[in-house]
């Protein structure tokens, strides 16, 4: 998820892990230099189709495999993440405008 600098020094076999990198802060100013950050790290951490496509989460057939609940679980996981993302780095005078959105493809283009 959205990590931060200091978690920077943790390694993973022997390198710095991408997504404990902090993420770019957006306090209202300079919106395209932070979306074009903000987009390349949300596609480093595979969250950037969850803000870029308003996809619906079909409900489970009835008897589901588990291929099929794994996939219903990390697509929904995936959208909570990419919202709590977002959240994450906005200020708070942001944040008030965009925290009674209900998705982070709403938060986005907001």
């Amino acid at each position: 998820m959205c990590g931060r600098q200091s978690d920077f020094v943790n390694t993973m076999n022997g390198e710095a892990s991408f997504s404990s990198m902090a993420p770019p802060t957006f306090g209202g100013e300079s919106y395209r230099i932070w979306a074009i950050r903000m987009q390349a790290y949300l596609e480093a951490l595979h969250l950037w189709e969850a803000v870029e496509d308003e996809y619906i989460i079909a409900p489970l057939p009835n008897n589901p495999t588990m291929a099929q609940i794994k996939n219903h679980q990390e697509r929904k996981i995936r959208k909570s993440k990419a919202k709590a993302c977002l959240f994450v780095v906005v200020s708070s005078i942001v944040f008030t405008r965009i925290m009674s959105l209900r998705s982070a493809k709403e938060v986005w283009d907001y």
